[in-house]
């Protein structure tokens, strides 16, 4: 294969939020039915590395696409997930995970107003095995998520019909049951 047809691979605490976040939001939509289980609100962040060939969102890899995350946005996310009918939180991008400043203070704010009664989901282009070796930031994100989709989108591995990912490498993990057993445990409502 030819190099640029993969993904950038980074080393272990090569790519730091702190070095690369410009703290912008591609997109917040909320009400949606496409981001994981259930009714949710998304939120979109600028800037990735990972540079996946056929990203489905390109444009957000941009760390200055977009506009700065606000207080004002944050308290809207946090009055739209109060709807009753709202599942839960998602985190996309871009990468969740080179931008833990805005991820971090919203989803400690979720947790502070709705404790686990609304979930949270993240994709990632990190491999679980990846995050574990990553920077603070990165372990306490995850650590404060319910569901993470992970691993880079492979084009070779692209399937149109997985459930909530784009290519087969790529899994729905439950992250509090993963880290009880500090082992990968897949999502229980995966359909194959």
């Amino acid at each position: 294969m030819i190099k640029n047809e993969l993904p950038n691979n980074p080393k272990p605490k090569e790519w730091l939020a702190d070095d690369l976040s410009q703290q912008y939001i591609a997109d917040y939509k909320p009400f949606n039915f496409v981001d994981g289980e259930g009714v949710r609100n998304s939120l979109y962040v600028s800037g990735c590395r990972f540079a996946c060939p056929g990203c489905y969102n390109k444009i957000a890899q941009n760390f200055h696409y977009g506009h700065p995350y606000t207080k004002e946005l944050e308290d809207q996310i946090i009055a739209d997930l109060a709807q009753s009918y709202v599942q839960g939180l998602t985190l996309l991008g871009g990468e969740p995970f080179l931008n833990t400043q805005v991820c971090l203070a919203l989803v400690k704010r979720v947790r502070q107003e709705f404790g686990h009664d609304k979930d949270i989901w993240s994709w990632t282009g990190y491999t679980w095995d990846e995050l574990q070796q990553e920077s603070a930031d990165k372990k306490e994100l995850l650590s404060l998520l319910d569901i993470l989709v992970d691993g880079r989108f492979i084009q070779a591995k692209k399937d149109l019909t997985l459930q909530f990912r784009g290519s087969s490498n790529q899994r729905i993990i439950d992250v509090p049951a993963s880290l009880a057993t500090n082992k990968v445990v897949i999502w229980k409502d995966l359909v194959h």
